[in-house]
């Protein structure tokens, strides 16, 4: 079934590009200093903010404003291993004449990092953990990014990764379409999911709107941006 939407958001760890080894090389060694089991902990670190999985913890004495912060510059300064997730540098060139954002849960200065670390174009707008009072899986962010971009969430298409994203654009109201490219374990959920890019078909209609198609989980997708 076509879906008519104004906008795509987007977001950027395992959506775009896959950050996991400078990630959890820089976790890895937190977890070690502070007496964290480091198998358990890994999962719980992806697609939130850095300073809501340090308050999780409630560890004695720490502050986590401070330990996200000292985090971030060592994940700014580890990007060995990004790269881009198959297909996006395509799909990212065929959005660009349309309305379109990245909406991360990472500080600003780290996700543009990884972005150019990635060899991707940075976005027109980019809604980043600075931006609003509550991260995924609140839905403020890609709220923001629909307004910004001078819609609603509920007309846009949310790509995400991660369970909190996902719940962040259902909360929203947006259509989802899930990235599993990072993921080994298969994900409960009930909307379409596609490995990468590569999964899509996207060109201009005769009319000048993208058409982008596809097929996932046994779904057809079908959505189509103006």
């Amino acid at each position: 079934m076509q879906q008519q939407i104004d906008a795509v958001l987007l977001d950027m760890d395992g959506t775009i590009l896959n950050s996991i080894k400078s990630a959890e090389r820089v976790w890895t060694t937190w977890a070690l200093r502070n007496g964290i089991d480091v198998e358990s902990f890994l999962p719980t670190i992806h697609g939130i903010q850095a300073v809501e999985t340090i308050r999780r913890l409630a560890l004695p004495g720490m502050d986590p404003v401070a330990e996200a912060a000292a985090l971030t510059l060592a994940e700014i300064d580890d990007v060995a291993g990004i790269e881009p997730i198959a297909g996006a540098a395509n799909f990212l060139a065929a959005l660009s004449p349309y309305r379109w954002a990245v909406v991360t849960s990472a500080p600003r200065e780290l996700a543009t990092r990884r972005i150019q670390a990635a060899g991707l174009p940075l976005p027109p707008l980019m809604i980043t953990a600075e931006d609003v009072p509550n991260s995924k899986p609140a839905p403020d962010g890609f709220q923001l990014a629909a307004e910004k971009l001078g819609t609603t969430a509920g007309k846009c298409l949310v790509l995400e990764d991660s369970p909190a994203g996902i719940l962040a654009g259902e909360r929203a109201g947006s259509q989802v379409l899930v990235i599993t490219a990072t993921h080994h374990k298969k994900m409960e959920n009930n909307y379409p999911a596609i490995t990468d890019y590569n999964d899509l078909n996207f060109a201009t209609d005769a009319n000048g709107a993208l058409e982008i198609r596809g097929v996932g989980n046994d779904s057809h997708i079908h959505f189509v941006l103006k």
